[in-house]
């Protein structure tokens, strides 16, 4: 099985108001992780807060993730960062410290074009034998992946998958239909963005990547294994208790709420790297209250 099939969990990486890790809100953090049935966890992705952290913090975190993860299940790094030369340094840290495969984002400012995407993605291709995960994310880059371009990256042998924002129409299996021709036969399509989970993997997408299987990780794959067994209706059972979580990450940013639900459940009391700020007082019985109605406290 690929590395990038079924359910990766995103977690937050606990840190402090200067970005340097706190190890045991980590270990915290990590370890309901490793006991779900997930196949992977999303270390320093978007909920990870990789954005904001530098090279060094982030060796610093993965180092720490790895210690507590102890092997126990593949490890995915982000390795996203605006030059290509940082990307391919993270890349290789991450290689060496023992990730099992790269998520990478087009982080930019200046928007790219298409072929500058293809050129920074092959570069980092080229830098280490790890697979990579292409993250398709417009809302935080700006840039909207053609299914042209995933069709030249898919050529490469070490890109292995993509994980894609929620279709627009809403319409999964036609996206999926419209992708896997152009892509070879193993590459791995995923989604993101937590309220389509249940949609996208009831239509057969490959894999979802959670920002919940980061703080619930035993309720989201309560839905998540009806769905990818084509169970509609114990998938839509399990996915209703869902419902207030859905509407808080819709309304906050999942990763403000993914840090107050991680203080809620005693596992890390920090919050998000500055600018970004903890959710507003007022959220806080809004949280709880999802957090209760998934039976999580």
């Amino acid at each position: 099985m690929s590395l990038f099939r079924g359910i990766s969990g995103f977690p937050i990486t606990p840190c402090d108001p200067q970005g340097n890790v706190d190890r045991d809100a980590l270990a915290r953090v990590l370890e309901p992780l490793c006991d779900a049935g997930l196949q992977s966890i999303g270390f320093l992705g978007s909920t990870g807060s990789y954005a904001y952290l530098s090279a060094d913090q982030r060796r610093a975190a993965l180092g720490a993730a790895m210690d507590c993860v102890g092997g126990r299940m593949p490890v995915i790094c982000g390795v996203g960062a605006l030059r290509t030369d940082h990307a391919v340094d993270l890349a290789r840290d991450a290689a060496a410290q023992g990730a099992a495969g790269l998520l990478l984002a087009p982080v930019s400012y200046t928007p790219l074009t298409q072929n500058e995407a293809f050129t920074h993605f092959s570069a980092v291709a080229a830098a280490t034998d790890l697979p990579i995960c292409i993250y398709n994310n417009p809302s935080t880059t700006h840039f909207q992946f053609s299914h042209d371009l995933l069709a030249r990256l898919g050529a490469l042998p070490t890109i292995a998958a993509v994980k894609m924002p929620l279709p627009a129409s809403g319409d999964f299996a036609a996206e999926i239909a419209a992708l896997r021709p152009r892509l070879p036969s193993d590459f791995v399509i995923g989604y993101s963005a937590d309220w389509g989970a249940r949609p996208a993997l009831l239509a057969g997408a490959d894999a979802f990547f959670s920002v919940a299987a980061g703080f619930v990780p035993d309720r989201f794959m309560a839905m998540a294994k009806p769905a990818m067994a084509g169970d509609a209706d114990s998938a839509a059972a399990q996915d209703a208790a869902f419902a207030p979580m859905w509407d808080l990450f819709r309304d906050h940013g999942s990763l403000r709420v993914a840090h107050l639900a991680a203080a809620m459940l005693g596992r890390a009391d920090a919050a998000p790297q500055r600018p970004i700020l903890p959710l507003p007082k007022g959220e806080t019985d809004r949280v709880r209250a999802a957090l209760t109605a998934l039976n999580a406290l």
